[in-house]
């Protein structure tokens, strides 16, 4: 039996080992949803690559909508471009910059 597939969502978390500052994101970010009393985590909507991020105040992220790992480094690293400047603690802002990158394959 030949199956044919095709990959339509990949879901891969992040984290950015500092703490977000939901409502500055969500004010100042046209493209942020954030409704903490119906979910703890702010909605990043991008639109190249068509993904979604889920940020969390502890500054971990779910990307979903990805269609390849290489659509995953793209919107992460378009993620933290976007919100490096809300980082409340950690690294500092300028030196907030994406470390993301492909798991080694077992």
């Amino acid at each position: 039996m030949d199956v044919k597939f095709k990959i339509e969502n990949i879901v891969a978390s992040a984290n950015l080992n500092a703490e977000l500052n939901l409502y500055a994101i969500a004010r100042e970010l046209d493209n942020v949803e954030y409704e903490p009393e119906q979910f703890p985590g702010a909605i990043l909507k991008l639109q190249k690559p068509k993904t979604s991020l889920l940020l969390f105040k502890n500054g971990k992220m779910i990307c979903t909508g990805a269609k390849s790992e290489d659509e995953v480094l793209n919107a992460i690293e378009t993620a933290v471009s976007e919100i490096k400047r809300f980082i409340k603690t950690g690294k500092p802002a300028e030196k907030a910059k994406t470390v993301a990158k492909k798991p080694k394959k077992k």
